[in-house]
């Protein structure tokens, strides 16, 4: 909800100084300005895109809106899931989660945690590398390599939207100064009139100017950076679970190798080492509900 605030402060800040200091919001209201700017920049948005990119923007739009799902909640949900699962594997052999990771819906470990059964992707990269470490065929080493790699990859396509609209940002001051030079020139054309209609053709134009800029940094930019926000924030789920299963891995036993994930969780969302270990402590039991 914070973009629509700031968004609702940008227009009252922008217009309603202009309307104290004499201006008349009729002057602004120039349509074809707005068409000729929003038109040119979405079509070259278009011209530089691909269905796929489109599709991910598309995606990501509705969500800037929301909430983030990745609370505190979401990760003190995740870090007791992970610590009941090393720890069934640590007391039974990594061959006891097999059935839970390959059907976790049906697991009742998995049952205990909705919010993480909810999200696809988190799902897909623990249950894989979960699988990876039951084959045993792979080293710690090689295992993180190819975390690395899919969590770079993942970061990558959930940027294309915010690196798309800062490049339409980018744009919009530029198109702004087209619709006024297109402005001038239909000004230049009518250099016989009474100066009234001149000085009223020349304002039209510079309104131009100002709706690329205002559209650029006041709009299209913030809803870049939150797109981009969002996206560090899924990336940063998959990273606490890279470093809890390598942490497993490497010999560390299921209460450190949680301590581990925690450890690279941001400080808004990190739970303190009591609140972890007082929630790790409710879930030894895996069929309590954490």
């Amino acid at each position: 909800m914070f973009i629509l605030v700031g968004f609702l402060i940008v227009f009252f800040s922008v217009f309603g100084s202009f309307i104290a200091l004499g201006g008349h919001l009729g002057a602004l209201y120039q349509p074809f300005e707005f068409v000729l700017i929003g038109g040119a920049a979405l079509g070259a948005y278009i011209a530089a895109s691909s269905g796929k990119s489109v599709k991910l923007l598309v995606d990501a739009l509705p969500a800037v809106v929301r909430k983030s799902p990745y609370s505190k909640e979401l990760y003190m949900e995740l870090m007791a899931l992970l610590y009941v699962l090393l720890n069934k594997a640590r007391r039974d052999g990594l061959m006891s989660i097999e059935t839970d990771i390959e059907e976790p819906e049906s697991s009742a470990i998995f049952a205990e945690y909705p919010r993480i059964l909810r999200d696809k992707k988190l799902m897909e990269f623990l249950t894989d590398y979960l699988r990876l470490m039951v084959s045993g065929n792979m080293s710690p080493y090689e295992i993180e390599t190819l975390m690395d790699q899919e969590i770079d990859t993942h970061l990558h396509e959930l940027n294309i939207p915010c690196h798309a609209l800062r490049a339409v940002a980018d744009g919009l001051p530029a198109f702004g100064i087209v619709a006024a030079v297109l402005g001038v020139i239909k000004a230049l054309a009518s250099v016989d009139q009474p100066p009234a209609i001149l000085a009223d053709l020349i304002s039209k134009a510079m309104v131009g100017t100002f709706l690329g800029i205002l559209l650029a940094y006041g709009f299209v930019a913030p809803l870049a950076s939150v797109i981009e926000r969002r996206s560090v924030a899924s990336a940063k789920v998959l990273e606490c679970i890279k470093v809890t299963l390598l942490a497993s891995m490497n010999g560390y036993p299921p209460p450190l190798a949680v301590e581990f994930g925690r450890k690279v969780l941001y400080s808004y969302v990190r739970p303190s080492f009591m609140e972890l270990e007082d929630h790790v402590r409710q879930t030894r039991n895996p069929g309590k509900k954490a």
